[in-house]
């Protein structure tokens, strides 16, 4: 449910809802826009006499929401949401993008993607430090060493950072090293760890489970939310269907639909999405002219001796030149690389 205030409405009648609300052991969310106060309700709304709440002051009506998600409801909260990071920000007005390797190798290699992507136009780094991968045998990432050298390549470049955590233990290391938390496809739905990144505080980057709907998305997303991290950010990375001659297949619709359900930003992962490097420069391309409001990019200095993911994997050249269209794209839609 959410209570739509009269244009102009005076801060007093505001508070004089927030207030009648809580009082009852509910959550009022409010979102002040430029044209229009609203103010959402979280809770069991049978506590609510809602005939009372019509008629206070300035409320100009009162409209129940249908879908379980509230605080991800761009009904809730009318104007798009940018979040916040040190060196960069992601949202509405510009298109951020991040690149990096899948997983931190050692020094050498994670210093050099940072300076490449870092003189491309990206201005936030990825890597793996903690790899859930399908077979128990392949690489697992470097856990908190390979923290410590993406936080040595971010003193250097200037570039905020991101990495995936795959446990509660994995978050509490993080969280020293990094700018933003990533979840992964595979722990969409790990509610537990949803819950601790809520505590967390950080920014948080939450890709779409294997074969997730739009619903069961926004869902997750409200578990990180309404457990005190609003900084939310989604990510389309593809989803699992019948076809077999791409890892993934891009729901480009699902990032322009998202736009209509949600206030969150939607950033895109081409690389994730087909497994085939030659693919990702057009599928990028797509994205930016669907609406996302950021790029996460895979690039290697060397794909064919990757640990991971090599084979969707950009070199720095071969980057620079996606960049150099994304710029002119950009500029055409009206926004601005950040």
């Amino acid at each position: 449910m959410i209570v739509v205030m009269k244009p102009l409405a005076s801060d007093a009648s505001v508070k004089q809802v927030i207030q009648t609300i809580e009082g009852k052991g509910l959550y009022a969310h409010l979102s002040a826009g430029k044209e229009v106060t609203i103010i959402g309700v979280v809770g069991d709304k049978t506590k609510l006499d809602k005939d009372c709440i019509q008629a206070m002051p300035d409320v100009e009506k009162i409209v129940n929401i249908t879908e379980s998600y509230k605080l991800a409801n761009i009904k809730f909260h009318p104007e798009p949401t940018t979040l916040t990071l040190p060196h960069t920000s992601i949202g509405p007005e510009n298109l951020t993008v991040m690149a990096g390797p899948c997983a931190v190798e050692n020094e050498e290699q994670i210093l050099a993607a940072a300076r490449g992507v870092k003189k491309a136009g990206a201005t936030m780094l990825r890597g793996g430090a903690f790899k859930p991968r399908t077979s128990p045998y392949s690489f697992q990432g470097l856990g908190e060493d390979g923290l410590k050298l993406m936080k040595t390549a971010s003193e250097e470049t200037g570039l905020d950072t991101i990495c995936e955590v795959t446990s509660c233990k994995a978050l509490e290391i993080a969280v020293n090293y990094v700018d933003m938390i990533q979840v992964g496809a595979r722990n969409m739905q790990n509610f537990e760890l949803l819950k601790e990144i809520g505590h967390a505080g950080l920014p948080v980057m939450l890709k779409r489970g294997l074969s997730a709907t739009i619903d069961e998305w926004l869902n997750a997303a409200e578990y990180i939310m309404s457990y005190g991290n609003e900084q939310v950010t989604l990510c389309e990375r593809g989803i699992r269907t019948f076809e077999t001659s791409m890892r993934n297949t891009l729901d480009l619709a699902g990032v322009v639909m998202l736009h209509k359900m949600t206030h969150l930003p939607v950033v895109v992962d081409p690389s994730h999405a087909c497994g085939h490097a030659w693919m990702v420069p057009e599928l990028a391309k797509a994205a930016v002219a669907a609406g996302a409001d950021g790029l996460m990019i895979e690039v290697h200095n060397n794909p064919a001796k990757a640990k991971c993911d090599g084979a969707q994997s950009l070199t720095p050249d071969q980057f620079d030149e996606l960049m150099q269209f994304i710029g002119k794209e950009v500029e055409f839609f009206g926004k601005k690389l950040n």
